[in-house]
């Protein structure tokens, strides 16, 4: 990694004023005076104004959010939020998307903010699969219109996998995967055939799942699960 961008990562400045304080002489790598454009690693020791810096290994943690919490660091009306679940000593960690208010499921909670940007950006259309229950019976046939795409606000949504999971007369509950994620989609996805949402619950996130998680508890992800997230 380039000096610059080291430091940056750890927390110092921005690149370009790295490398004014590498011209200015202030950083040194092993000893001696570091260079614009030196190539780092974390064997080196590596000092800014004589001081030890050293990159921060990322957290990664997996979040079964419950209803009535926001996907925020914090909230100026005073509502809870998912940082009131995780760990106190878990670093500037950030929730990696949303789910709003009433809804719950999967939540990845991390500091590795190329991973947060990578599995939001819509053109790299990760794919997420929600547990929807709606009131009332549903036939397939009646989520073609979903399956292909409805219009919501002047928009139309990209085509998505929906299939239901159980039905009877009191409720249908449905598996959708979507590979993007608008304000309150879902929702309207199901309101445009005639459905309002009764339970809105992300499942998966690609095969990551939460499956042995209950309601308002986390775990940390495993080496196999970051590097898989890290393929998508």
């Amino acid at each position: 990694m380039r000096i610059n961008k080291y430091l940056a990562t750890c927390g110092i400045a921005s690149r370009r004023e790295c490398d004014r304080l590498i011209g200015e002489g202030k950083v040194t790598v092993n000893g001696k005076c570091a260079e614009i454009g030196l190539e780092v690693s974390d064997d080196d020791e590596i000092f800014v104004n004589g001081n030890r810096v050293a990159v921060k290994k990322n957290e990664y943690y997996i979040l079964n959010k419950p209803k009535g919490y926001i996907c925020s660091v914090s909230d100026d009306k005073g509502r809870k939020t998912v940082m009131d679940l995780m760990p106190q000593n878990a670093g500037r960690i950030y929730p990696v998307g949303r789910l709003d208010y009433d809804s719950e499921g999967l939540l990845i909670m991390t500091t590795d903010g190329e991973l947060a940007q990578r599995l939001t950006h819509p053109s790299n259309e990760v794919p997420k699969t929600y547990l929807v229950k709606v009131e009332g019976t549903l036939t397939e046939s009646n989520l073609n219109p979903i399956r292909s795409g409805v219009e919501i606000d002047g928009v139309m949504t990209k085509k998505c996998k929906a299939h239901i999971v159980e039905t009877n007369k009191l409720y249908t509950k449905v598996h959708i995967t979507l590979t993007e994620g608008k304000n309150r989609e879902i929702r309207k996805m199901f309101a445009s055939i005639g459905k309002e949402v009764m339970l809105l619950k992300r499942i998966k996130i690609g095969e990551i799942n939460l499956r042995g998680l209950n309601r308002g508890t986390y775990r940390k992800l495993t080496k196999q699960e970051i590097a898989y997230l890290n393929t998508l």
